[in-house]
């Protein structure tokens, strides 16, 4: 299967653009969590984040904070979450590396993340080191 986002892209498919340049596209989500939220995506077709070069990712992040801001005035918002899942079991459903700009009122009542907790800070160290070990 051809991926969606590829082909709206290349015009195949219309959007609700709100931003482009050469290597960037962001338009706003068809199914979206709150009015103006929007997928910041990079033209060039990467699977998730672990597969995009830095040089993309450092003027993605320049783009978001441009539309984040842009959203946050256009919308009223008096915050924004910056989301991205990696990976089916993260949540990824386009395999296409795209960023979620979602804004957010206080007291909107959308969602939460709940916490968790390690059963000791040995455990939370134990952890630390391992991943530390594969940096």
């Amino acid at each position: 299967m051809e991926c969606i986002f590829c082909k709206i892209v290349r015009g195949e498919i219309p959007c609700a653009e709100v931003y482009s340049d050469d290597s960037i596209l962001a338009f706003l989500d068809i199914a979206p969590i709150s009015k103006g939220h929007t997928l910041v995506i990079p033209k060039e077709h990467y699977d998730n984040l672990f597969d995009m070069p830095d040089e993309v990712g450092n003027h993605l992040l320049k783009v978001m904070q441009k539309v984040g801001s842009a959203i946050m005035k256009a919308t009223g918002a008096t915050g924004i979450n910056v989301v991205m899942n990696n990976y089916p079991s993260a949540g990824q459903v386009i395999p296409h590396a795209h960023w979620h700009l979602i804004p957010r009122i206080e007291g909107d009542g959308l969602f939460r993340v709940k916490q968790g907790k390690y059963d000791s800070n040995d455990e939370m160290l134990t952890l630390a080191n391992k991943i530390k070990e594969n940096v």
